[in-house]
């Protein structure tokens, strides 16, 4: 590990330098080298860094006065986080860097993965949050000479400072409110005692398992899950005008006036699609529970988007993959795919403020 990190580190360092050198024409040129040592997992290295005459070359890789690197991990995990393979990332390398990397070093590399895992899905969590978002994306993996689908189920929610925060995420054979019902409780035991709102898709049983942990919670049945649903009833010629009444429904002001809505739609389509207005009727309740929020909250609550989002990146990693060869390998490529998304959740969400003060007088302390 210490001679492929050497000679890997040496090659990028010396063609920073030729960049260097392109950008600054004829007016500088090489100066040999000079002895540096620095620490990385396999150990202290020795490296030949490149100089200028002018000494104005300013490496990125290894910068002056920088003695820790962790380059080829970084590179490793960044890669297997996009999807890559081992042997992609082995010919990635080769093809770059032209040394040979084994299979065998990136699989030592990912595995120290599993104790950040551990870490991570074992943290407290604060006592309350706002809004959370459940939701599970299916996965194929080996287990016993035969690929079978399993269900990652992930916990995302909005803090109170209006920031994503994954809770973590759990593997199982099929997704249920059964086991959803052991995912709340996990997070419960570790701090979290009073959520808001939990917006979900409409998996049978799933608003009566979360208010067996969290009694208190108000369940909002993602809109868009629905109004999909409803359109696998509906013809391609009607597709506009359904969509557009069942906009009229949900776009209303109180809940009254979108029940109302509701019962237009009804004598207007249930000839046709009798199906659509009965499952909004028999679903109601938790459909409605946006009606209560101003538009801010609305806007928050009312799609499971936040965290289809989060679904599209790891589905890009384990596409990529097919066949994970046990649940381990999934963990590791979803955690490195999640983490790769949360780098983007430093800001809070769009008119956070208004929606924090709305909570804030609803729910007091």
């Amino acid at each position: 590990m210490k001679e492929i990190k050497k000679i890997i580190i040496e090659k990028a360092l010396n063609s920073e330098l030729d960049y260097h050198l392109e950008e600054e024409s004829a007016s500088n040129s090489r100066n040999g080298y000079s002895s540096k040592t620095i620490q990385t997992e396999a150990g202290k290295i020795e490296l030949s860094t490149p100089r200028d005459r002018n000494s104005s070359f300013e490496p990125l890789i290894v910068k002056k006065g920088q003695r820790k690197v962790s380059i080829l991990d970084d590179q490793i995990l960044a890669l297997y986080a996009r999807g890559m393979s081992r042997r992609d990332i082995v010919s990635t390398f080769e093809e770059i860097y032209g040394v040979e990397v084994s299979p065998a070093l990136i699989s030592r590399v990912t595995e120290n993965v599993m104790a950040s895992i551990l870490e991570w899905q074992n943290r407290p969590l604060d006592p309350v949050y706002p809004i959370i978002f459940l939701d599970c994306i299916v996965i194929k993996v080996n287990q016993d000479k035969r690929v079978i689908n399993k269900s990652v189920y992930l916990a995302l929610a909005i803090n109170m400072e209006g920031k994503k925060e994954l809770f973590g995420m759990w593997i199982s054979d099929n997704e249920g409110s059964k086991f959803w019902m052991q995912v709340l409780t996990e997070i419960q035991t570790r701090g979290v005692k009073d959520i808001y709102i939990a917006s979900v898709d409409g998996l049978k049983g799933f608003p009566e398992a979360i208010n067996t942990v969290f009694p208190k919670t108000k369940i909002q049945l993602c809109i868009v899950h629905m109004v999909r649903n409803s359109l696998k009833y509906v013809s391609c010629k009607d597709y506009k005008a359904v969509t557009a009444d069942l906009k009229n429904i949900y776009k209303s002001v109180t809940a009254e006036e979108a029940y109302m809505e509701l019962d237009r739609f009804a004598d207007k389509w249930d000839n046709k699609y009798p199906t659509i207005s009965r499952m909004w009727k028999n679903n109601w309740e938790n459909i409605s529970t946006l009606f209560a929020y101003p538009d801010e909250i609305r806007r928050v609550i009312y799609t499971t988007n936040a965290i289809e989002s989060l679904n599209s990146v790891i589905r890009k990693a384990v596409n990529n993959k097919k066949i994970f060869p046990d649940d381990q390998a999934a963990f590791k490529a979803v955690f490195l795919a999640i983490k790769q998304a949360s780098k983007k959740w430093t800001v809070p969400i769009r008119n956070w403020k208004p929606a924090l003060n709305r909570f804030e007088m609803e729910y007091g302390n």
